[in-house]
């Protein structure tokens, strides 16, 4: 339709936990995220929870991932979710983890509940850990363009 603007693009933050080093797998959310119509600003590895908070409460955005390959995502992942959502302005933005989040493999899936009770809107673990937070994201960009 002629004169009719795009509509805007939802706004994401990915990061890793401070003692995550790695980066591919933050290279390959943000194309996920830019594929499905997010602008992305990408913090990189070894994050510390304050310089996200800080990141978070500039920029505003729509969703706020964190990533783990280490295996020290669900040790620290909590440190950040609780510093993230005590902020009022910040308390209210869906904030979700995922990846490798224990140390002891198949056990990723038992740090779920706790992940969750800490204020994670959302854990992704194991084989199905990518179509799940597709179909939260597809909800999400559903829910707030509504």
């Amino acid at each position: 339709m002629p004169g009719r603007f795009p509509p805007q693009k939802r706004h994401a933050i990915i990061s890793s936990v401070s003692s995550d080093s790695h980066t591919w797998n933050l290279v390959f959310l943000q194309l996920l995220l830019e594929e499905n119509d997010f602008e992305v600003t990408n913090l990189g590895a070894c994050v510390p929870p304050d310089m996200l908070t800080e990141r978070a409460l500039e920029l505003r955005p729509d969703l706020i991932l964190l990533s783990s390959v280490n295996g020290h995502g669900g040790l620290q992942g909590a440190d950040y979710v609780r510093e993230l959502k005590g902020r009022e302005e910040l308390a209210g933005t869906p904030v979700v983890i995922g990846g490798k989040l224990g140390v002891a493999g198949e056990a990723d899936r038992d740090l779920v509940p706790e992940l969750l009770d800490a204020g994670f809107d959302g854990v992704f673990v194991g084989d199905e850990a990518v179509p799940e937070f597709l179909r939260y994201v597809g909800n999400l960009s559903l829910v707030t363009a509504a």
